[in-house]
């Protein structure tokens, strides 16, 4: 397998005055609800961590939830350039990029803060009928099915929509397991299930 000449994804914490407030806010609310969950975390928190005062927070985004949505946003942005970008990375066939999903996985596990996928967590936390946040969350998993169903095609899956899928349940119980336990292995025992998915597009090649 190729290595893969990528970091994992990180927020990082711009001191105050080193970016626009409005950054600053979304920064500090990405570290601040990752970590210690959206509920827990209010807004006079936020400002104080990212030096700013509360009005300034209110008229950037007008409420906490769409603090909240733009938090999602950037992480989605984030996380799927650094994704993405990984599978890409070397040379390699499809069957060779899609085998990349696991090592990328295990890297992010492996960071200190990792809490988890922020999709999954901000649905948690929430009330199951509201439809913003659910909204976002489908906008990115298709987004990252979409590309893994992309590369099925071309490593000719008789089905790459099932096979994405199938691959995105792997993704997001392995992401579960490692939030709980903290244990990066959570990656490898993922790859293992997928190993028969991934010897059947060899073998039919």
């Amino acid at each position: 397998m190729d290595a893969i000449a990528v970091s994992p994804p990180l927020a990082g914490a711009p001191a105050a005055g080193e970016a626009p407030a409005r950054d600053r806010l979304i920064e500090a609310a990405s570290r601040l609800f990752c970590r210690y969950g959206i509920n827990a975390v209010g807004v006079d928190t936020v400002v104080a961590e990212a030096g700013t005062a509360k009005a300034t927070l209110y008229k950037a985004f007008g409420s906490k939830e769409k603090l909240v949505e733009a938090v999602l946003e950037r992480e989605g942005r984030q996380w799927r350039d650094w994704f993405l970008a990984g599978l890409d990375a070397g040379e390699g066939g499809a069957v060779e990029r899609l085998r990349r999903i696991f090592p990328l996985l295990e890297e992010w596990f492996a960071q200190d803060r990792f809490y988890g996928c922020p999709f999954i967590n901000a649905i948690g936390e929430h009330d199951k009928a509201e439809d913003r946040l659910r909204a976002i969350t489908i906008a990115h998993k298709k987004a990252v099915l979409g590309r893994m169903e992309s590369l099925a095609s071309e490593a000719g899956a008789p089905d790459p929509t099932r096979l994405a899928h199938q691959l995105g349940l792997l993704m997001d119980g392995a992401i579960v397991v490692a939030m709980i336990s903290r244990d990066p292995g959570a990656a490898r025992l993922a790859a293992e299930a997928a190993d028969s998915l991934f010897a059947s597009l060899e073998q039919g090649r």
